[in-house]
């Protein structure tokens, strides 16, 4: 028996992964989180599959789920929000599964951040305006953040910034922002990405928190920052450049 860690993906059912689809359909046992999941995601079980919600279920209390299920050699997924590898406490359970000798194995799944950028059919990385993405969040009442990952030099980088888990602090978040992009620098705001009851708002630093605060967004929304949500510029990417040295030395002479 093995432990899959399957990525749910945004949450819409028809963005799992044909693996995640076929992870869900062997499994005895399925861990959800309730919250964040289209129905149609479990329809993918098998109808004698148990289905356990753990959106009230503490850490120790979901491992001892999985650990019962194992000694009655049960295969088991543990559905995560968007991909395993951002935000989803996998480390820790690991590390109780490898001390209680139970196998597992990681799924991937799409990430909130992509399924939010489609959403808005925006690129993160736009050739001469930004060609990085930081993934990040802020520390409320949850684990403390690194002192050298504080939001303001990730936002001096220049990046287009992604933040989860963070809405509730839109306001102090933008205030934040100010000092290195701007009054008018874009936002977007995507809640529940890929599903129909979806909130897309749009706006800048300077008026953003109003829209979100209006919304009523509290949970599953994540906030993307910069300048590559404007789709600017001309300039294109040396990838398809019908002779990448000759567009090198024309943005050589350029310069």
């Amino acid at each position: 028996m093995t432990v899959h860690f399957v990525g749910a993906g945004p949450g819409a059912a028809d963005l799992l992964t044909l693996r995640a689809a076929e992870a869900l359909r062997r499994a005895d046992v399925c861990l959800y989180a309730g919250t964040y999941l289209d129905d149609g995601v479990l329809e993918h079980c098998r109808p004698e599959a148990r289905l356990v919600d753990t959106q009230h279920l503490d850490l120790d209390a979901i491992i001892a789920e999985v650990v019962a299920a194992h000694a009655e050699s049960l295969d088991v997924v543990r559905l995560c929000s968007g991909d395993p590898s951002l935000y989803s406490a996998l480390a820790e359970q690991t590390r109780r599964l490898d001390a209680a000798g139970v196998p597992w194995d990681v799924v991937p799944g799409v990430p909130a951040y992509a399924a939010a950028a489609a959403e808005l059919g925006v690129e993160l990385t736009v050739p001469e305006v930004v060609q990085s993405v930081v993934l990040t969040r802020v520390q409320a009442r949850s684990t403390a953040m690194p002192d050298s990952e504080a939001l303001e030099n990730f936002a001096a980088t220049g990046a287009t910034l992604v933040l989860h888990l963070a809405i509730t602090r839109i306001r102090e978040l933008a205030e934040r922002l100010l000092p290195t992009h701007g009054a008018d620098c874009p936002v977007a705001v995507v809640a529940q990405a890929s599903r129909p009851h979806r909130v897309e708002l749009r706006g800048t630093l300077a008026d953003i928190a109003d829209s979100v605060e209006s919304a009523g967004l509290r949970q599953a929304a994540v906030i993307l920052v910069g300048h590559a949500l404007e789709r600017p510029g001309s300039a294109e990417s040396w990838l398809y450049a019908s002779d990448p040295e000759r567009e090198l030395k024309r943005r050589r002479t350029a310069e």
